[in-house]
């Protein structure tokens, strides 16, 4: 027996009590290690109808499909279509936020590294039809700017939007029209789905959510998110043996299987390169490519993405020095311990690169001033209230607004405790993670500006 199916055959004695003690329905698994693939699945697709999952079952990847975005406006580059340093308006004349100037300015390549700065968490439905991501920009045009453009790193789901309307314009064809045509079909992709009208022909996950703490994973209300929010992640669906192709070619420099170049020699490089640094925020890395989320270890880079969706959570790791991508796909619960369990035991087997260690708070954390770090930071789909109480504990609650009000999500509050200077972290863990807070900037008063998760969130009136 090879290393690889000792491997497959260890997850999957080992998968279904993984499941279990982190109460995940459903799970499926790929891994490529010197050009084999192996894959397996365990759990339910779905808890009211109890299917089964299998290998070959659709799961929803989320925003790793802004890994198929960006590639799709690579070609365009390599095509000579597009530069990357050239505005945004240059392809797309209509392109309008709530600052004139900086939509002025903003580049393709901006948007691809997550620094054009305007609001992205803008979840608008715009209806089911191929010109849902057009009526998209449209909705952008009050969307205020956080910071000027190609400041910082702030994950913008909207900014791929505008990608994707890009990659629209000058194919000359729907979003999902050029997934298909210059992607699945030169990768040769039999279990992927665009939108859930081709994801009913599969044996597709439903994502499962706690609505209220205690009460259990249960089928989500709805599928997936609106398909104008597409380019960013909402409805692409695939098994995890056709993500890892996909991982694959961007491995081979480009290539397909079959020979074929999907993408030009070296853009591959260009786009797994460092491109802008993060706060130290555990799970999204510590820089950012062109469209690719990084962790620079000592052991080397990994690189690739994670996706949520509607109850379902997707992972994509690429150690390129090793040869080996694992992506696992699921459908609710504590996927974060999962993933972590999983991804330490195949790296640990395969690579001598180790994921870096999750973030946990101190044992004895420090008691601090935290004057610089209250007030409310507001943004699209909740308010982040900062308080101290008069014992100097720290606290944040999170109240809803918009979308996630909508889907039926609740206030929570949080106690966060000193991590490091300027970083803040919970007490208690949200599906397995103790995420950082980094409070950055200056309002003028003392106060920090911005309240760091990834996406930087604005002090409300600052």
């Amino acid at each position: 027996m090879s290393n690889l199916d000792a491997l497959q055959a260890g997850i999957a004695e080992k998968l279904p009590a993984l499941l279990e003690k982190y109460d995940v329905p459903g799970a499926a698994w790929a891994v490529l290690s010197d050009g084999e693939v192996v894959d397996g699945a365990a759990g339910l697709l779905n808890k009211a109808t109890g299917v089964e999952a299998t290998a070959d079952s659709l799961f929803q990847i989320g925003s790793i499909t802004k890994l198929w975005t960006a590639t799709l406006v690579m070609q365009l580059v390599d095509e000579g279509t597009v530069d990357l340093d050239a505005t945004v308006r240059t392809y797309l004349p209509e392109f309008r936020i709530g600052d004139e100037s900086a939509a002025e300015v903003i580049t393709v390549r901006m948007l691809l590294n997550h620094t054009a700065g305007f609001e992205g968490d803008i979840f608008t439905d715009t209806g089911v039809g191929d010109d849902c991501v057009e009526k998209y920009l449209g909705v952008l045009h009050e969307v205020p700017q956080l910071f000027p453009p190609g400041e910082q790193f702030s994950y913008n789901n909207a900014g791929f939007c505008v990608l994707g309307r890009l990659v629209e314009v000058l194919r000359e064809k729907s979003y999902d029209a050029c997934l298909r045509e210059h992607l699945f079909a030169p990768l040769g992709l039999t279990h992927a789905a665009a939108g859930p009208y081709e994801a009913i022909m599969f044996r597709a996950a439903m994502g499962h959510v706690e609505l209220e703490p205690g009460t259990g994973y249960q089928p989500a209300p709805i599928w997936s998110f609106a398909r104008s929010n597409s380019p960013a992640g909402s409805q692409l669906s695939m098994r995890p043996r056709d993500l890892i192709t996909f991982a694959q070619m961007h491995m081979r420099d480009g290539q397909a299987a079959d020979g074929a170049q999907v993408l030009a020699p070296g853009t591959p490089a260009q786009m797994h390169a460092k491109a802008v640094e993060l706060p130290e925020l555990g799970l999204m890395g510590t820089s950012w490519g062109l469209g690719f989320e990084r962790f620079d270890t000592p052991d080397g880079d990994i690189i690739g993405h994670d996706g949520s969706t509607i109850g379902q959570n997707a992972f994509l790791r690429i150690v390129p020095d090793s040869g080996v991508a694992v992506a696992l796909l699921t459908n609710g619960g504590d996927v974060l311990s999962l993933y972590q369990d999983l991804y330490d035991h195949v790296l640990g087997a395969l690579t001598d690169t180790r994921l870096p260690a999750l973030p946990v708070p101190p044992a004895d954390p420090q008691r601090i001033d935290a004057h610089r770090y209250v007030g409310t930071y507001s943004a699209e789909v909740f308010d982040l209230n900062v308080t101290q109480d008069a014992d100097g504990r720290i606290w944040i609650e999170t109240v809803p607004k918009g979308l996630f009000e909508e889907l039926g999500e609740q206030p929570e509050r949080k106690e966060l405790v000193y991590y490091r200077d300027d970083m803040l972290i919970p007490v208690e863990a949200d599906r397995g993670m103790f995420m950082p807070h980094a409070f950055l900037g200056d309002d003028g008063d003392g106060h920090a500006l911005y309240l760091h998760l990834g996406r930087a969130v604005r002090r409300a009136g600052a």
